[in-house]
């Protein structure tokens, strides 16, 4: 027996050894057979889920404040109220200062044709305000989600502080309601200001 002999047999236990190995991990450690997922999402509580058109729709436990906030779980796709909110925020922001320096470009931008003219005409008029600023803001409550037409609108109340010329003595406590809408099929993720 040669030495080449001696290699191919050391080969050969080697292999038998791996492939004892796998067949020890595949026993102990068992497969993944697509079973598991079944038996994943059959744990997954059924409370608030709404079937519609062959969907089934998670809803969240809902502040009483925002519990109106379920019918834009049941038509729009991936609703998420957390990422409405934050977009909503920033959208008051926005909108706000924007207006309080007449950046008319950025409200067209974020209003439906009939708000901005409203706005546009408040900004031609001087009645807008550079020197204010916006302190903090919260949102209070979903007053209303209306649905119809194919659009859907939501009325939020904020609350907010304001104050003048870098002098936070001066903050006001502003209550506003704000509608956003938005077409319901429509991939655009961004909601325009509809009313003040």
């Amino acid at each position: 027996m040669g030495y080449g002999d001696l290699q191919f047999f050391d080969i050969i236990i080697f292999a038998g050894i791996a492939v004892f190995l796998i067949f020890r991990l595949r026993k102990v450690l068992g497969r993944k057979t697509g079973f598991e997922k079944k038996q994943q999402e059959a744990q997954i509580p059924t409370d608030n889920i709404v079937k519609d058109r062959n969907k089934e729709i998670n809803i969240p436990d809902l502040e009483e404040d925002f519990v109106e906030l379920k019918k834009a779980y049941e038509v729009i796709e991936g609703f998420d109220h957390k990422d409405f909110f934050d977009g909503a925020k920033i959208a008051f922001e926005t909108i706000i200062n924007a207006f309080n320096i007449g950046d008319k470009k950025t409200l067209k931008e974020l209003l439906i044709n009939k708000t901005y003219d409203i706005f546009e005409k408040e900004i031609d008029e001087k009645n807008n305000d550079p020197e204010n600023q916006l302190f903090s803001l919260n949102i209070k409550k979903v007053d209303k989600v209306l649905v119809a037409q194919g659009k859907i609108s939501i009325r939020i109340k904020f609350i907010s502080e304001q104050f003048k010329n870098n002098d936070e003595s001066t903050i006001i406590k502003n209550e506003d309601v704000w509608t956003f809408e938005k077409l319901i099929k429509s991939k655009n993720p961004n909601w325009l200001l509809s009313s003040t």
